[in-house]
């Protein structure tokens, strides 16, 4: 299979995941927006909150570094800038979520 066609199956099957996930944040946003500290802590200290928010942040990033890439692969046409944007993208998209879980999980 063409590199270019993986892209765009992942793409497409990180779009259909991510619709699920943001409704689910999107609810428990509006739910927990007015609340106190202890409230919001109490959502991201429950297992169940920070496995679903693990796997929404992970698969937010795996997404926009995806869409991104291909800004880069359409826009830039000097192929080293390509590959060091690219680099720290997939960097990026790799050690922010690494990062945010960790945090999350030590609450």
């Amino acid at each position: 299979m063409i590199n270019a066609t993986k892209k765009w199956i992942f793409l497409k099957i990180t779009g259909a995941i991510l619709v699920p996930f943001m409704l689910w944040f999107i609810i428990n946003f509006i739910r927990i927006y007015d609340q106190d500290y202890s409230t919001v802590v109490n959502f991201f200290t429950d297992p169940l909150s920070k496995f679903l928010f693990s796997l929404f942040i992970i698969n937010a990033y795996f997404f926009s570094a995806l869409s991104i890439s291909e800004v880069f692969e359409d826009y830039i046409k000097n192929i080293k800038i390509k590959n060091v944007a690219n680099t720290f993208l997939y960097t990026s998209a790799v050690v922010i979520p690494l990062i945010t879980i960790i945090l999350i999980t030590r609450l």
